[in-house]
């Protein structure tokens, strides 16, 4: 029997089973390059396989949204065009064309900070594979075979991959790739399957004959268990089922501390199928909406129209308050079809608020599609990277010129729409007493707001354990900012991973945050835990952490505290 212990659980639960590992398929492209008479039978090949793959989508989207985003992918005329013109005017076989796309695009996604934007990467590698295994004349199903409860291990998952599985048997995914914001873990999530990713190297761990006991609750591996350890694992699967049942069955209760304190819990999203999945999550709202999508997804920048039917979709579907971040690009995020200056700190230059208000068409566009979408239900705008109240007031002034043009064209909208900003900078912390008498809301961005405060790159892998938001100088940040936003009446939010985090939560209560916003999968535990959580000794709980000097010292009072009634 061997334990391996393991730090990305993706979807939650315990499941047992047989070992399967996965065979890669080799679509590695030819490399050799053709001659000025096969251009034409090479673009044929090319169109052929990417038609050929949107016909399997189109099937597949039937049932699932996220291949009809991969249907998007595959569709996109920038991958016609490019693979194309690498075939006319650099004679790189259609094989080789693709191959050089994907992976030029790929790159850009995995080199984001963001990771629910990195996880993109995954998509397009999954429409490549699609087309290259049509260009090779590849067509086997690699899950063949599967006919006994097993755990999948694998280099990586694919939404493509789980379309091939046998349900009936897969109980549970290993892969030594992934996050656990990308669509295979989400899918994984929806399907209720648990899986475990990012365990490097486990697949020379295991063989097809070795029985596996997959815990993602206790974030551990266990191999050939003996007969006892499986024993009380059923019963531990047993007995996570039964929670399960019974904080589904509180799904429409509010977020009530035992003593009477109400908090809101909304959801992150990204588009209309996270959307669909926050309601049935039981979310009372969206905390961000990550428009960028629309942005980082497109040939172009989106129209107006294009905009204005995704908003008015998400918030239609929720029925409920959805807070939408205003265009947040730069940094880490670039645009296929934009160019932006090569910069010595990108993560310190032109980004985010700062590049709306230079590029004001871009952000006009914007605008008036939230505003027409806002009479449809209760938008609210939510503008990031802010450090100053200058900012805030002038984009607010380019949000009323864009009043003016709507009510000139008697198109309906919001008149007293809510716009607010995300606290994610050391300056708009330092003036968020400023900023809270003209803003409506304040919602604080614990990633950024980390990275910035600590000085720290959470992608640099040689300091990444110093990336703590239990650090003090943090935990200190975030009363401030609840401290000031309720000095003036305004509603204060958290959409940072930190909102989900089981330990954070009696520390946040107490110091006052009124909204979580989180993963929608998260929303169910998290409001168990506030229903069993007294919002005065959590307050109480929120002034000691404050004072104290060192990680070490508000994790032991954070661990006591949790600990004290068991």
């Amino acid at each position: 029997m061997k334990t391996i212990s393991v730090t990305k659980a993706a979807s939650k639960g315990i499941v047992m089973g047989k070992a399967f590992l996965v065979v890669q398929q080799n679509l590695e492209a030819d490399k050799k390059l053709i001659r000025d008479s096969e251009k034409e039978i090479e673009v044929k090949k090319f169109e052929k396989a990417v038609k050929d793959t949107v016909a399997d989508l189109q099937i597949l989207a039937k049932d699932n949204e996220i291949f009809a985003a991969h249907m998007d992918v595959a569709s996109d005329p920038d991958l016609h065009d490019s693979a194309v013109d690498k075939i006319n005017s650099e004679l790189k076989n259609a094989q080789l064309a693709l191959e050089e796309y994907i992976d030029a695009t790929v790159e850009m996604f995995e080199n984001l900070d963001d990771e629910y934007l990195r996880e993109r990467a995954a998509d397009m590698k999954d429409v490549g594979k699609r087309i290259m295994c049509h260009l090779k004349g590849i067509r086997s199903n690699p899950f063949e075979g599967i006919n006994e409860e097993t755990i999948v291990v694998a280099e990586d998952l694919a939404p493509s991959d789980t379309a091939n599985m046998d349900f009936k048997f897969v109980r549970g995914f290993i892969t030594e790739g992934g996050g656990v914001t990308s669509h295979v873990a989400i899918m994984a999530r929806n399907r209720e399957i648990p899986a475990i990713v990012d365990v490097a190297g486990f697949r020379s761990e295991v063989t097809n004959s070795d029985y596996i006991i997959l815990d993602a609750l206790g974030a551990k591996i266990i191999i050939n268990p003996d007969e006892k350890t499986k024993q009380e694992y059923i019963k531990k699967a047993e007995e996570y089922k039964e929670m399960k049942a019974k904080l589904e069955s509180m799904n429409g209760l509010p977020a009530t501390t035992v003593d009477g304190r109400t908090v809101e819990l909304f959801a992150n999203i990204g588009n209309i199928p996270d959307a669909e999945n926050a309601v049935a999550k039981g979310a009372e709202g969206v905390g961000l909406f990550r428009s960028e999508f629309l942005y980082m997804e497109n040939t172009k920048f989106p129209t107006e129209e294009e905009q204005f039917t995704t908003y008015k979709a998400a918030v239609e579907t929720l029925k409920k308050p959805v807070i939408i971040r205003t265009l947040d690009i730069g940094g880490d995020k670039e645009l296929s079809y934009y160019k932006f200056d090569v910069e010595e700190n990108p993560f310190l230059g032109w980004r985010a608020i700062r590049i709306s208000l230079d590029l004001k068409d871009v952000f006009k566009t914007q605008l008036r599609a939230l505003l027409r979408a806002s009479a449809y239900g209760d938008i609210r705008i939510m503008y990031p990277m802010i450090i100053s109240v200058e900012e805030f007031l002038a984009a607010n002034e380019i949000l009323e010129e864009c009043k003016q043009e709507l009510r000139r064209d008697s198109i309906p909208f919001n008149n007293s729409i809510q716009t607010g900003i995300m606290i994610e900078t050391p300056a708009s912390v330092m003036c968020s007493d400023d900023l809270a008498k003209e803003v409506d809301f304040f919602s604080i961005g614990t990633n950024d707001l980390t990275q910035y405060l600590l000085a720290v790159d959470r992608g640099n892998q040689k300091i990444a354990k110093m990336y703590n938001s239990f650090h003090p100088a943090v935990m200190r940040a975030i009363n401030k900012v609840i401290e000031s936003g309720h000095k003036y009446g305004k509603m204060v939010g958290m959409c940072g991973e930190f909102a989900s985090d089981e330990k954070a939560l009696p520390v946040l209560l107490g110091m006052g945050l009124d909204e979580f916003s989180m993963t929608a999968t998260e929303i169910a535990s998290t409001r168990y835990n506030v229903r069993n959580l007294n919002y005065k000794e959590c307050q109480k709980l929120a002034k000691e952490i404050c004072i104290q000097s060192t990680v070490a010292e508000v994790m032991d009072l954070i661990n006591n505290f949790m600990n004290k009634d068991k």
